[in-house]
C-alpha cells in the first residue's frame, strides 16, 4: 500500500481564509456598485453546485476544453522527461490533469496547489490508487499571491497547468498580473498551459450562465447562505433573484444578486442597505479572441506559442513559453 504524500504548507497561505472572506465582504458591501468576489462561491455546497452546472447542456466550457485535451494531450505533453514537474494552479479535484498523466505519471512529479487540504487530501488519495508511479507532491497555497516554491524544485523544468477558463474571473489587468506571477514561479525554462474562453454569439454565453434548471441561481445566491452561516448575515436569500448579462464593451459575462425590495441587512457586525433593485456584481467572466488572449500574455512577459481550440472555436488551450 502507498503512502498518501504529505501536505506542504508554503508562507504566502498564512491568511486565513475566514479573515480575508470578512475584510472582503465589509469592503465589496459598501461600494456604491456592491461586490462580492466569486472566490467565495466555492464552500461546500458551493463546490458541489458548480460540478452540477458543469454537466449542464447549456454549460459548454468544461466539456469542451475536455474534448480538446483528450484530443490534444500527447501533443501538450511532448518532451516531458523523468523528473519533469507539472504544476497545477488551483488543482481542486484534478480531474483533468489526468487527462495529462494517463500519458506521463511515470515521468513527472505532480505538484497540485490548492487552498483547500480537504481537497488536495482527496484528490491524493484518488491519485495515489490509479498512478502507482507517479510522484505527487501536494501544496497549500493560494495561486492569487506569488508563491516560492520548495528549492528542491529549483532545477526542475517545470510546466503549470491553469485550466478552466479562470483567468476570466480577472479584469485583463489583474489577469496579466496573474499571469505575470506565474512566470516568476515556474522559472526560468517553464512554459505554461491555460484554458481560456473565447468570443462568440452572446445568447450561447447568457444561457451557459443563467441556465433553465436554475442551478446557477442556486449557486449565486448560495453565497449569501455562506455569509449568513459563516458572518453573521442576516440576508433573505428568496428577497435576491439571480442575473446573468453580457457586457459587449468590456467582453466579459457579469453575473449580479438583485435584490427585489428595499432591505438592511447586518454582515461582520455591520448594517448594509439596499435600496429596490439593487445588485451584488458577485462575478466576471472575460471572454477573448484568441489574438487578444496572446497579447494579454506577452503584457505578461509569455511568449505565446501553441493554442488548441475544438471545431466550433467555442474554447481555446494556450501553451506559453
Amino acid at each position: 500500500m502507498r503512502h498518501m504524500p504529505t501536505l506542504e504548507r508554503l508562507p504566502a497561505s498564512d491568511t486565513t481564509i475566514s479573515d480575508d472572506f470578512g475584510l472582503s465582504v465589509i469592503e465589496g458591501l459598501s461600494q456604491t456598485q456592491k461586490t462580492l468576489p466569486c472566490r467565495y462561491f466555492y464552500d461546500a455546497r458551493g463546490s458541489s453546485l458548480f460540478e452540477e452546472i458543469t454537466h449542464l447542456p447549456e454549460y459548454y466550457p468544461t466539456r469542451t476544453e475536455i474534448g480538446i485535451l483528450q484530443t490534444c494531450a500527447s501533443e501538450i505533453v511532448e518532451g516531458f522527461s523523468g523528473g519533469d514537474v507539472l504544476l497545477e494552479f488551483g488543482s481542486g479535484s484534478s480531474v483533468k490533469t489526468e487527462i495529462l498523466l494517463d500519458r506521463v505519471s511515470d515521468r513527472v512529479v505532480y505538484v497540485p496547489l490548492d487552498v483547500s487540504e480537504a481537497a488536495l487530501a482527496d484528490a491524493a488519495a484518488r491519485l495515489v490508487e490509479r498512478y502507482p508511479a507517479l510522484e505527487i507532491r501536494p501544496i497549500v497555497a493560494d495561486f492569487s499571491k506569488l508563491v516560492a516554491l520548495p528549492d528542491e524544485f529549483s532545477n526542475s523544468r517545470i510546466t503549470g497547468f491553469f485550466p478552466g477558463s479562470t483567468i476570466g474571473n480577472l479584469a485583463p489587468k489583474e489577469a496579466v498580473g496573474l499571469l505575470s506571477n506565474f512566470r516568476k514561479v515556474l522559472g526560468q525554462g517553464g512554459r505554461l498551459i491555460i484554458g481560456v474562453d473565447l468570443k462568440k454569439d452572446p445568447r450561447v454565453l447568457i444561457r451557459a450562465y443563467n441556465d433553465a434548471a436554475g442551478v446557477t441561481a442556486d449557486f449565486n445566491l448560495n453565497l449569501l447562505v455562506r455569509i449568513n452561516r459563516e458572518l453573521g448575515g442576516t440576508f433573505d436569500p428568496e428577497a435576491f433573484h439571480h442575473k446573468a448579462l453580457y457586457n459587449p464593451r468590456a467582453g466579459r459575462i457579469e453575473m449580479h444578486l438583485v435584490t427585489d425590495r428595499a432591505q438592511d441587512i447586518m454582515a461582520c457586525g455591520r448594517p448594509f442597505h439596499f435600496s429596490p433593485g439593487e445588485s451584488i456584481h458577485t462575478e466576471n467572466s472575460y471572454k477573448y479572441t484568441v489574438p487578444e488572449f496572446r497579447d494579454l500574455a506577452e503584457k505578461a512577459g509569455w511568449k505565446a506559442s501553441r493554442v488548441w481550440t475544438d471545431a466550433n472555436k467555442q474554447f481555446s488551450v494556450h501553451e506559453l513559453i
